[in-house]
């Protein structure tokens, strides 16, 4: 089989400059090669960029990124290697690498000019993504909970998207297609330790599970992507900000048939994490509950994901519970403040820093709302809403720049997709956007995130 290049970007939106991801493995190398070919033939004024990532996590990383950038100079590619510097924890470390990764790759993205970034993930890993999680939603008794494999493009921090065009394609393909070319690549010996969950996975695999478990994520996504629908719909009907940090719902909220429930679930579960600051959704079924309980009116407060919960004859009321609230020094980047503020750093404001409003700060500066709504929640949601400190002299709240002299720009954000917010929930973090407050969501990468079937 002979790849089409345009077939797999002729849709794309990527700007001005495009940047690939490039291990040196086979499929970024195969991804690299097409994206070059596509851009010669088809996009001459679109600049490719690759960028390689040294985890320093095994020492043959140097050698490696320095063998990639040698293979993109002999191509005229734009190439640069950007290295994980600083402690590695002894816990979570394949996380907190992913992280790294996708942390130093939009940063990449972000000095070349780009707004997307190519990975090459395959089918192949498709198919081992959906194969764990669905073991580990069986584990946990969660099955049927609408899994979903790799989106074709996830927001990463909400400014750059990493797309996946070869997410339809299986591995071997991709290799076949560079050895006709004399292409070589570099074979981590990690991806033949079976001491990595991944890995096992993949020699558990027949080649025939690999297309079924393919055409299940798609069918999953396409659920997920229905279902965040609804529950978007959900939330522009019943959910209101009345105040600076307070989220109402109309008591009707929990009113539906068995379909409207499974969209005012999720709908809740993501409220409840918007208004926590959390980046997971809360547990199911303990929202399940939580929806019940407040399907019957009776008067009621509760806390979940942070969140505090107050029935009042008004309606439901969402807000930061007041402990735990973190204190951020305004450093020279990107600063996410409880989930809840996306801030940058002023020049030269080097004693500047971001923490809770508190209840006596809440006190000196007047909070508007809409009638009806009680003045104590009011309140206690200034006091978790974020504030500008000068050492320990409060400057003014975020939400009041003219007080604060706040030049640095900050903007509310959606908690659970602030970090990553993959294609499928792209209605869902809009209607959540739009209720915090927050900047409209950066333009996809494609009209269509699933892919082609």
């Amino acid at each position: 089989m002979d790849l089409d290049p345009l077939s797999l970007f002729r849709d794309l939106d990527a700007g001005a400059v495009l940047a690939v991801a490039v291990s040196g493995g086979s499929d970024s190398l195969a991804l690299l090669l097409l994206g070059h070919d596509f851009v010669r033939r088809h996009r001459p004024a679109l600049r490719l960029t690759a960028v390689t990532v040294d985890h320093g996590l095994r020492p043959e990383s140097a050698a490696e990124a320095a063998w990639v950038a040698a293979f993109c100079r002999q191509r005229g590619i734009a190439h640069e290697t950007v290295v994980w510097q600083g402690d590695k924890p002894e816990t979570g470390l394949a996380a907190a690498a992913r992280e790294a990764r996708y942390r130093l790759l939009a940063d990449a993205a972000q000095r070349a000019g780009a707004s997307v970034v190519l990975s090459g993930h395959t089918l192949d890993d498709q198919a081992e993504t959906l194969a764990m999680r669905a073991a580990r939603a069986e584990g946990a008794g969660q099955m049927g909970a609408g899994l979903a494999g790799m989106a074709r493009a996830t927001l990463f921090d909400g400014r750059v998207w990493i797309a996946r065009p070869l997410l339809g394609l299986r591995r071997q393909a991709l290799r076949d297609w560079l050895g006709r070319r004399g292409v070589e690549w570099i074979d981590d010996p990690s991806n033949d330790n079976p001491a990595y969950e991944r890995v096992r996975v993949r020699k558990a695999l027949a080649h025939a599970e690999v297309e079924t478990l393919g055409a299940e994520a798609r069918r999953q996504a396409l659920a997920r992507q229905a279902l965040a629908k609804r529950a978007a719909a959900w939330i522009g009907r019943f959910a209101s900000r009345p105040a600076p940090g307070l989220l109402r719902l109309d008591p009707a909220f929990a009113d539906g048939d068995d379909d409207a429930r499974e969209a005012a679930i999720l709908a809740l579960r993501a409220l409840l994490a918007t208004a926590g600051g959390t980046p997971r959704l809360p547990d199911r079924a303990r929202v399940e509950t939580l929806l019940r309980r407040l399907a019957d009116g009776a008067p009621m407060r509760a806390t979940l994901s942070r969140a505090a919960v107050d029935t009042r004859r008004a309606g439901v009321f969402l807000r930061r519970e007041a402990r735990n609230l973190p204190v951020v020094p305004r450093g020279a980047g990107p600063v996410l403040w409880d989930g809840r503020l996306r801030a940058t750093a002023a020049p030269g404001a080097h004693d500047l820093h971001i923490g809770p409003l508190g209840h006596d700060g809440a006190a000196r500066f007047p909070a508007e709302t809409q009638a009806g709504v009680p003045p104590a929640l009011v309140r206690a949601a200034w006091a978790a809403e974020p504030a500008l400190y000068s050492g320990r002299t409060l400057i003014g709240p975020r939400l009041a720049p003219a007080a604060a002299g706040d030049s640095v720009p900050a903007s509310p954000a959606a908690a659970p997709f602030a970090r990553f917010l993959t294609g499928f929930d792209l209605p869902l973090a809009a209607a959540l956007h739009r209720l915090a407050g927050a900047p409209a969501l950066p333009s996809p990468p494609w009209p269509e995130h699933i892919g082609p079937g």
